[in-house]
């Protein structure tokens, strides 16, 4: 799945509106090594989500997505299944608000 590239006439149309979020998740279970980040990072880039994931400290997997609301929407539900191996226990949902931009593109910290 290639991401097509931003366009930056739709980055300003983005701008104006307020359709588009940001949420910060704790998605908690055996999500560590099981190769959750990665699938994280493909299913994003297919429902054209900016942001990051990485693995926290204590076994979990912290994710920040950006993006039209349903989208995002859709990755937290994504989220509660998780890929094969995976077992999500429960997601958190930190922090949502409103976005006026959003990252290109969605990438692995750690």
């Amino acid at each position: 799945m290639t991401r097509p590239k931003q366009d930056p006439i739709k980055t300003d149309i983005m701008k104006m509106t307020d359709s588009y979020i940001r949420v910060c998740l704790k998605v908690t279970g055996r999500v560590q090594g099981v190769g959750f980040r990665f699938w994280t990072l493909r299913a994003a880039e297919h429902l054209n989500i900016g942001g990051v994931v990485s693995n926290a400290p204590d076994g979990s997997v912290d994710a920040v997505l950006c993006g039209r609301v349903d989208a995002v929407n859709e990755m937290i539900q994504l989220c509660k299944v998780g890929p094969n191996y995976s077992k999500v226990n429960e997601v958190l949902i930190i922090n949502r608000e409103p976005a006026t931009v959003c990252p290109d593109g969605f990438r692995i910290l750690r």
